[in-house]
């Protein structure tokens, strides 16, 4: 049994629960406790009630400084500082630290000195000593300590590339993830450190960075440095479209592309990537846990150029992949 703590009980830290139970994995993944400074009452609220998944599928009850789903009690901490943590009289395996404040390889390592065994990020640091993307390099998980689990654009990004690179090869390209609003961005205009972030996120479509195509050099060693990108923030609650433009090294047809994609799709892990030809919209993949769904419908090759459309949801699908690469990690001998 593996005994896991949620830092930071946002939108991936609440989706990591929520995925957790619905896939009934409580008999290999045990949830002892949970770190947030929001009070117990609104963090237990924000459990049962979704405006993006809906209603929790179960039973959700506080009692004092703990939070019970179904029969299982979680403890529920409020400590602002990370070395003050309880994880060693907890026994914590693993920490996903799921705050989005902890940038540095020195304060995530905060969580060793407070008794974790391991951490598993929900961002990218270049410093951690792995960036894993489920289905693509989670084999590599060992006895490293810092791990990290990409961003949810990387992790549709990089099984496409991979699939891609190994049929035709990539020469080098430009991805645009057409991205659901976050809450990094602003519900109305308001002071933020990116000039584009501070305008109203539901009212226009805000060009942005995205770190992902620097990220999948991480993952893929031998695609670093042939992409770049960036990100056009949309006024949807949920679900986003990766855009992807590549120079393709070996000339290859329009369905000669999407037949390799089809045939990559099977060979990687479930869950991990699928090829869709139903005309389906962004709405019909909310609480989709596939972490790449291309559209096959939208591939498009002008001489070696590759065009290549691709659908994720940015939330529920990452949120699957960090408890598979808990499961996928090895534990501490």
């Amino acid at each position: 049994m593996l005994r896991i703590a949620i830092n930071g009980y946002g939108r991936i830290g609440r989706a990591v629960l929520r995925a957790l139970f619905e896939r009934g994995l409580e008999q290999q993944i045990q949830l002892i406790a949970i770190n947030d400074l929001g009070d117990h009452p609104t963090l237990v609220h924000l459990t049962r009630f979704d405006s993006t998944f809906g209603r929790f599928p179960g039973h959700i009850e506080l009692h004092e400084a703990s939070m019970q789903v179904n029969d299982q009690s979680i403890e529920l901490l409020r400590e602002r500082e990370v070395l003050n943590l309880p994880w060693q009289r907890l026994g914590i395996d693993l920490v996903l630290e799921c705050s989005g404040k902890l940038k540095k390889r020195d304060l995530a390592a905060q969580h060793l000195s407070a008794g974790a065994s391991r951490v598993l990020l929900s961002h990218p640091m270049d410093s951690a000593d792995l960036t894993v993307v489920y289905g693509v390099n989670h084999e590599q998980l060992a006895d490293q300590q810092i791990v990290s689990n990409a961003s949810c654009t990387t992790n549709c990004l990089a099984p496409l590339v991979k699939v891609l690179h190994q049929a035709v090869g990539i020469r080098q390209g430009l991805i645009n993830t057409v991205h659901s609003y976050t809450n990094d961005q602003n519900l109305l205009d308001k002071t933020h450190s990116d000039l584009y972030r501070a305008r109203a996120a539901a009212v226009s479509m805000i060009p942005t960075s995205t770190g992902a195509a620097k990220t999948i050099g991480l993952v893929l060693p031998e695609l670093a440095g042939r992409l770049d990108g960036l990100s056009v923030r949309v006024p949807t609650q949920n679900v986003s479209l990766l855009d992807l433009t590549f120079s393709a090294e070996r000339p290859a047809s329009r369905e000669a592309i999407n037949e390799a994609l089809r045939q990559g799709a099977q060979q990687l892990p479930s869950g991990v990537m699928e090829c869709n030809q139903l005309p389906l919209v962004s709405s019909d993949f909310n609480g989709y846990p596939t972490s790449c769904v291309v559209d096959l419908n939208h591939t498009r090759v002008q001489g070696e150029l590759v065009k290549v459309l691709a659908w994720y949801d940015n939330e529920w699908a990452f949120a699957n992949r960090m408890l598979d690469v808990s499961l996928a990690w090895p534990k501490p001998q």
